[in-house]
This record gives C-alpha cells, sequence and structure tokens, in this order.
C-alpha cells in the first residue's frame, strides 16, 4: 500500500529559495503551503494542520526558531516533525535549532536525494505515531468503559457484600483494598438472639477475581444469620457453595467468631489464615488462636470439618483478626512484617489502643514502599449486651403482607432431633408475618428455651443443675451424648397458631414432647428459684410472653404473644 502524500509547510523569506523547495517538495508528490516568515508559519500551522515543517532559521518578525517553540506548544501531543532549513554551520547553533522545537536539519544548498529521505523518514515516523495515538485512545477508551463497569459492579458488590453491623461500638476495623475491588471479606451481623457473628475471609489473589466468590459468601452469612442459623450450619453451606462455584486453585481463607453476651464465650472456627490473637484484661496476657482448618471452597461437603474452638471471653477481653496483608507487608528492603514483629506489639505496648497501634506499626515498616496486597483488621471487644442495643435485623425479602390467619404443627423425630437446629426453620416461617419481624430476637429467645426445656430436659431427662460446676458440666454433656444413643420413637412437637385481633394479631405456641413431665403445680412463674424444676429458664420465658401454662403432666406448655400493628415504611 502506497504511502498517503503529505502536507508540507515552507516558510523561507526568501522567495526564490521558496520556490525551488516547493517545487522540489511537488515533484515528490506531495502537497505543499507556504510561508514568507516566522508569524505566518504559525497562521499556517493553525490553518492547514501541516505533516511536516520546512522551516528556515533566519526569518524577519518572528525567527525559525521562536516559530518552532509556537508551534511545538500548538501542537501539544501530535507529532509535528520540523526540520530546519540553514546555512548555520556552527555546532552550537544547529543544536539550539534541535532544542527549539527542532527534529532535524538540512544545510544550504538542499540536496534532492537527502531531503526525499528526511520527508520520508518523518513520514514513516508520523505514521507510526499516528497508530499508536490511535491504539491509545482506544484503549483509554476501552479503560473508561472497564471502569465504568467495575464501579457498578462495585455498586452491586458493596450492597450484597455489606459491612452489617461492623459500626457497633464494640467492634474497630480497617479494609485497605489494593485495587477496587477487595479480595478480603469482612462481614458482621446480629443472630435473633443477640449474638454476634463475624466472618473474615481472604480469597485468592486481589480485585475482581478474588471479589466475585464475596457475594455468595456474603449472601449465605447474613442470610442465615438473619435467621438464626449455628454458626457449623452456615460455614457448611458456604464451604459447598464455594466449591461448586470456584476453580481449581481458587478457595477462602476464613475466621468466622460468634460472640455470645449471655454465656461470655467466643467460638471460633479457622481455615487457612495466620495466628489470631485474644487480649485478657484482667492478665493483660494476650493467647494465641491457631488456624485448624483447611480454607472454605477446598474440601467437599463430606470431608469438611465444622468442629470450632470455644474461649472464655469476659467483659474487657479484645479478639484480633487480621488478614495476611498484614502480615506480608513489605518494606523498601522487600523485608515482610512477620509474625513475630506483629505479636510483639502486644508485648512491647502493655495497656495499649492495639489497634491503633498496629496500624501504626505496620505504616511505620512499610513506609513509602507502598503496598501489594489488600489488608484487612478488626478488633472485637466484649461489652455489656446494653452497650450495643437491640438486633435490628433486616428480613426485608419475606412476604409484602404474610399470612394472617393459620395453624400449623411442625413435629421432630428421632433422627432429626440428634441432628438437625429447627429453629431457623420455624422462624423463617414465623417471619413471613411483617409484624413479627420487629420481636424477632424476642421470637428466638423464646423458642430456644422452650426447645431446650422440651429437647434437653423432656425427652433426654436431663437437669441443668449439673452445670454448675465445672465436673458438672462435663458430666451434663457425657450424660446428653448417651441419651441421643437411645432415643426411641421420641418427639417434640410444636404447633403454632396464628389469629388477628383488633389492631393486632396474637401467636400461640404449642410445645408437646415425649418425656416423663413433672410436677408443674407449685412453680413459682415469676420467681428464679423453681426449686421443683430447676433450670428450665421458666421465670425468661414468662418474661417473654403474655401468657404460660402447663398442661397434662407437665410434658406439655403453652404460651402466647400479642402484638399491635405496626405500619412498615
Amino acid at each position: 500500500m502506497e504511502a498517503r502524500p503529505l502536507n508540507i509547510l515552507v516558510a523561507d523569506d526568501n522567495q526564490s529559495d521558496r520556490m525551488i523547495l516547493c517545487a522540489i517538495v511537488k515533484k515528490m508528490g506531495h502537497q505543499v503551503c507556504e510561508a514568507a516568515d516566522g508569524n505566518e508559519a504559525v497562521d499556517q500551522y493553525m490553518q492547514q494542520k501541516p505533516d511536516i515543517i520546512l522551516l528556515d532559521v533566519i526569518m524577519p518578525n518572528l525567527n525559525g526558531q521562536e516559530a518552532a517553540r509556537a508551534i511545538k506548544t500548538l501542537a501539544g501531543e501530535d507529532m509535528v516533525p520540523i526540520i530546519f532549513l540553514t546555512s548555520l554551520q556552527e555546532a552550537s547553533d544547529l543544536a539550539a535549532c534541535l532544542e527549539s522545537g527542532g527534529d532535524d536539519f538540512i544545510s544550504k544548498p538542499y540536496n534532492k536525494i537527502i531531503l526525499q529521505a528526511k520527508i520520508s523518514a518523518f513520514g514513516r515516523m508520523l505514521k507510526m505515531h499516528n497508530t499508536l495515538q490511535s491504539q491509545r485512545d482506544v484503549i483509554r477508551e476501552n479503560n473508561d468503559h472497564m471502569r465504568h463497569e467495575q464501579e457498578v459492579a462495585k455498586a452491586v458488590y458493596d450492597n450484597v457484600a455489606h459491612s452489617g453491623c461492623l459500626d457497633l461500638p464494640n467492634i474497630k476495623h480497617m479494609l485497605s483494598p489494593f485495587s477496587i475491588f477487595n479480595g478480603d471479606v469482612l462481614l458482621a451481623a446480629r443472630k435473633p438472639s443477640g449474638s454476634i457473628h463475624i466472618l473474615l475471609g481472604d480469597f485468592t489473589g486481589h480485585g475482581l477475581p478474588a471479589a466475585i466468590g464475596a457475594m455468595p459468601l456474603a449472601e449465605i452469612f447474613y442470610g442465615m444469620t438473619a435467621k438464626g442459623f449455628l454458626m457449623a450450619d452456615i460455614l457448611r453451606e458456604i464451604n459447598l457453595k464455594l466449591k461448586k462455584i470456584l476453580p481449581v486453585g481458587y478457595f477462602c481463607c476464613t475466621c468466622m467468631a460468634s460472640l455470645s453476651f449471655r454465656r461470655q464465650e467466643l467460638e471460633v472456627w479457622m481455615g487457612g489464615l495466620p495466628d489470631f490473637a485474644i487480649y485478657r484484661k484482667a492478665s493483660n496476657k494476650v493467647e494465641h488462636v491457631k488456624s485448624s482448618h483447611l480454607p472454605l471452597g477446598v474440601l467437599s461437603t463430606q470431608a469438611f470439618d465444622t468442629k470450632s474452638q470455644s474461649f472464655d471471653f469476659l467483659p474487657g477481653d479484645k479478639f484480633y483478626m487480621w488478614s495476611d496483608g498484614i502480615i506480608e507487608s513489605r518494606n523498601a528492603d522487600s523485608e515482610l512484617f512477620g509474625e513475630d514483629r506483629l505479636f510483639s506489639v502486644f508485648e512491647q505496648y502493655p495497656n495499649e489502643k492495639y489497634f491503633d497501634r498496629i496500624l501504626s506499626e505496620v505504616n511505620k515498616f512499610v513506609g513509602e514502599s507502598g503496598r501489594d496486597d489488600d489488608t484487612t483488621l478488626l478488633e472485637l471487644t466484649m461489652v455489656d449486651e446494653s452497650v450495643i442495643g437491640k438486633v435490628d435485623i433486616d428480613l426485608s425479602s419475606g412476604a409484602i403482607t404474610g399470612p394472617a390467619n393459620w395453624n400449623m404443627t411442625y413435629t421432630l423425630r428421632d433422627d432429626t432431633l440428634r441432628t438437625f437446629n429447627p429453629l431457623p426453620v420455624m422462624l423463617n416461617i414465623l417471619n413471613d408475618v411483617p409484624a413479627m419481624r420487629n420481636i424477632s430476637g424476642q421470637l428466638y429467645t423464646l423458642m430456644a428455651e422452650l426447645f431446650s426445656n422440651a429437647f434437653e430436659h423432656g425427652v433426654l431427662g436431663l437437669s441443668s443443675e449439673l452445670k454448675k460446676t465445672a465436673d458438672g458440666f462435663a458430666e451434663y454433656y457425657n450424660l446428653r451424648t448417651k441419651a441421643l444413643e437411645t432415643l426411641n420413637n421420641d418427639y417434640v412437637k410444636f404447633e403454632f397458631d396464628l389469629t388477628p385481633t383488633q389492631g393486632g394479631g396474637c401467636l400461640t405456641i404449642t410445645v408437646e414432647d415425649s418425656g416423663k413431665g413433672f410436677d408443674y403445680t407449685n412453680i413459682n412463674l415469676k420467681s428464679e428459684e423453681n426449686v421443683a424444676y430447676s433450670g428450665r429458664g421458666i421465670p425468661l420465658i414468662y418474661s417473654l410472653c403474655d401468657s404460660l401454662t402447663y398442661l397434662d403432666k407437665g410434658n406439655k406448655v403453652k404460651v402466647s404473644l400479642s402484638w399491635q400493628t405496626q405500619l412498615e415504611e
């Protein structure tokens, strides 16, 4: 393919020289425009936008060097080769021409062959430059389009993998993504019982590929936590989902923790993450919490282990979680921050605000070298439940109006009683009634106590008196394990009856078990000192409902709970 004719500006104050040069250039097959001085050269550039400029150095009004500077300024990023026409011989004069914006020079009198070679060479350079500039513009346009798509995707991602209740006063956290999307996931939500679930996940890599798995993970985490599922159930479901959707070699290093305010207990499951830390306020000591499982998304459902670690967690105690981006932060010498340096923060700065101190030490260590991975840090403090307030759970996915008048019976038999927690299923059904979502936490606690009494004490015949001592606690669970093995035609049956009332509704829950029952005739429902039936949580149940009645031989209890309808916004 032949090169297109170029538009060449010839600027020379000598008319005869200009005419000769124009004739030579036209004979080469190019188009020509003329200028008699520097000002005309600048004007012609602005009007004609020539491809190449042949520019005399010494001209009136505006000399060649001044004109070259003006033209280069106007050209900006566009390539406009300027070949100086000169009779100058001094090296310093020729260098000054190049410094003023010239790209080459040719000496008078002109050599046609050299002139043609220079014009052809600059023509090729100009073509290459224009091609690169066009490709750059396409890349920029595609990059802007991709960035816009990523920002839209990020908005969707943030709505799904939102921060939940990370703004609670007993939680401090920091997420520092390496790119638009974050390979680190930090989620927190409250169960209907008031406990807090927290999950820190570190997906393989970072950016969009790492963030894709976070969306189903977050959806499962928030949905199942809101319905009261146990930590083991949530982990099992997330692992199954990630195993299905993630390609080979991709997984999520995870720590999930459950904080119970009533039991003052911290339950932790860790897979594939570095050691975490528990700070004990009473002793001012730090305990290591070690990972004992593989990451989520690696093992099959059959091989996946949900066994967790449990720790006493007293007021003022703190639990620290971090992604490996903290430990693997590098300084200018490519040295890692490391676990030893991280845990030394607790030793070197006793009674410090460790969250801020850790961030300070990492930032000081990294300096100006910058980060090369997502980094996440969280501090969870044990406080009185009143400090963080009531449970606020989003259950907006339920029916808009919900059923208003219905009855349902739900019976759990031997095999189900051994392995299944029925509370989330039942609570999910009840939360289809919009008015009951506002009392979801109260409902969960009420049903948990009713089920515990019916199953633990009624069916299994266990006494909570045993749990008053450490040895008795161990004996209680030993007896429980043996009792589970002997279940035979046993059951716990829930009956729910929902009826509308003027301005509200009333829910009646009847729970019957296959146990022997007990003598309930002398029970003081308002007292915690129920000698005849110790440990059944009867005062707690009574405080959560409007009425409580024991029936038959004591193996059947009926409670009612009423409310006034509040219009949802």
